[in-house]
């Protein structure tokens, strides 16, 4: 059956027809676009299908080059602390729930920022322990890489002075006492993760649901998401995603990484980078080579201005990172590595190099900060830097008191990564920051936060509104090596479509936020549409 999406104005990024007032669709692809009147004329007979768009703007599918639907899913069975502004508001908001949870049942969390809250302080373990004398809590920082438990979530973990810690991880320590200050780094999480009882597969099922139909209510189309570590491992990840995607028909377009201890599972399984089909599909083999600013474990090439000591995490030395790189050009997987410093940036580009390309290309997940000298270096046609622009509004003025201002203006120079000819694909690390892509837009081309009023932090990085949404559609497809499928709206390619309720084109920055998407369309249906009862914000 043949649709004509008409009376819209569609950006497709195709630079043959960039803006057109018509798209026709049959099973599921782009066959045709043009003017109202001529595609009406040719197509609209045979009870083609009309559907009128009353003006709207329209591009290419968004898409999310980078998330965790996994720990969408699970933060909203949890509690929910993004909000939290203040020591003393983390502990009531812990203490009431604690008052709600049986006996032997843990206090779960995520989302704590101490630098959002009234002098940056967090609670000792001994606050922890008066709010929660008898209750395991365990609360993971909005980055995902700092965890913050009770004495108790230390008991049931079985802490000990002399226990073995993951490579990587560091539970610190009060100085005074030589005890846990409560705070674990990275890999360490592992000792109290272990022990905390799986959701059930029903449970994480329904969680997955509803992460994917808010990715949909977002505008996007496809995204690329890591999830093993969360779900269970390998197979029981696949059949969640089967399940919901291929059986009950979702619509989201799904990429999975596959977490790096699983590369061997995944061979024995006889599949590999691009299995799968339109709608699931394995992607890159995911590796960590640092951690978070927020945490101070990026790995930088000169110590932290705030803690001179200290030079951040490196997850895998040289050795170690090579045989882990090896693992997954023996499956000829491509690799996609967590890079958020400088020295693990010139570390990761220094191992790749090592080894030749496969067929889909490499990705460096973050490039949060980058030397000038690197910039030459990450210009490859087998490399995608993955990028997230909301990271800028979550970590200024705070980083430049971390690192100086002299690197932090070397931070998130996404202009300067563009110009320099590098492939660049937009997504925001969710729920580390909001799902919402408008918000990663309005980030990529304002370089400030919503609610700031001054001209943005290294204004000259700012990206234009077309470079912006090119980072999130285009840029999205490079990563998984599907420009020929998705990312323009051309001839032959899925017909994924974001519809909005403003022209972007039109507005002033910050009346981006003020834009609702009104339908997302994924292979010619519309999987999601706005009713007047909804009134999500931005």
């Amino acid at each position: 059956m043949t649709t004509i999406f008409t009376n819209g104005q569609f950006y497709t990024f195709d630079q043959a027809q960039p803006l057109v007032e018509s798209v026709v669709v049959n099973d599921g692809k782009i066959i045709d676009m043009g003017s109202h009147e001529d595609m009406l004329l040719h197509w609209g007979r045979h009870h083609a299908i009309i559907k009128d768009l009353d003006g709207k703007m329209v591009t290419p599918g968004l898409i999310d080059s980078h998330l965790h639907l996994s720990s969408i899913a699970t933060k909203l069975m949890t509690l929910d602390l993004e909000h939290v502004k203040s020591k003393d508001g983390l502990l009531q908001t812990i203490q009431q729930q604690v008052a709600q949870t049986p006996m032997g049942e843990w206090v779960l969390g995520r989302g704590w920022d101490e630098n959002r809250f009234e002098g940056g302080i967090l609670p000792s373990i001994e606050e922890l322990d008066r709010v929660a004398p008898h209750t395991p809590v365990f609360l993971t920082r909005i980055c995902g890489h700092v965890n913050l438990a009770n004495t108790k979530a230390f008991e049931v973990a079985g802490y000990s002075p002399d226990m073995t810690i993951p490579d990587g991880g560091t539970v610190v320590l009060d100085p005074v006492t030589n005890k846990p200050s409560g705070l674990l780094l990275e890999t360490a999480s592992k000792i109290i993760e272990r022990h905390i009882p799986k959701p059930s597969y029903e449970q994480f099922k329904q969680g997955l649901k509803q992460a994917i139909h808010l990715a949909m209510q977002c505008g996007l189309t496809s995204v690329h998401t890591e999830d093993l570590r969360t779900f269970g491992g390998l197979d029981q990840t696949w059949q969640l995603y089967d399940e919901l995607l291929n059986q009950e028909k979702l619509g989201l377009r799904c990429n999975l990484l596959i977490y790096y201890p699983h590369i061997e599972e995944l061979v024995q399984r006889n599949m590999y980078a691009g299995y799968g089909n339109d709608n699931l599909q394995i992607g890159a083999a995911k590796y960590f080579a640092d951690g978070s600013f927020g945490g101070r474990t990026a790995l930088l090439s000169s110590p932290y201005k705030d803690d001179p000591g200290n030079v951040g995490s490196e997850i895998h030395n040289k050795e170690e990172l090579y045989q882990l790189f090896k693992q997954a050009r023996d499956a000829n997987m491509p690799i996609a590595v967590h890079t958020i410093g400088d020295q693990a940036l010139e570390n990761v580009l220094n191992t790749l190099q090592q080894f030749p390309a496969v067929a889909y290309r490499d990705r460096i997940i973050h490039t949060s900060l980058l030397r000038k000298d690197l910039l030459a270096r990450l210009k490859s046609p087998n490399i995608v830097a993955d990028i997230q622009p909301r990271f800028l509004v979550g970590d200024f003025p705070w980083l430049a008191e971390r690192i100086g201002w002299e690197r932090a203006n070397n931070a998130y120079i996404w202009k300067s990564m563009l110009d320099a000819g590098i492939m660049c694909a937009g997504g925001s690390d969710a729920p580390v920051e909001p799902v919402e892509p408008l918000l990663g837009i309005h980030a990529a081309i304002t370089r400030r936060a919503p609610t700031d009023t001054h001209e943005g932090y290294n204004p000259s990085e700012k990206l234009s509104m077309e470079e912006a949404l090119r980072i999130f559609t285009y840029g999205g497809a490079l990563a998984t090596n599907e420009e020929a499928v998705k990312g323009t709206l051309t001839r032959g390619k899925y017909a994924d479509m974001t519809v909005y309720s403003k022209n972007l084109f039109a507005l002033e920055p910050d009346e981006i936020l003020t834009v609702k998407i009104e339908q997302t369309i994924i292979n010619s249906e519309v999987c999601y549409e706005r009713t007047g009862a909804e009134h999500r914000s931005l």
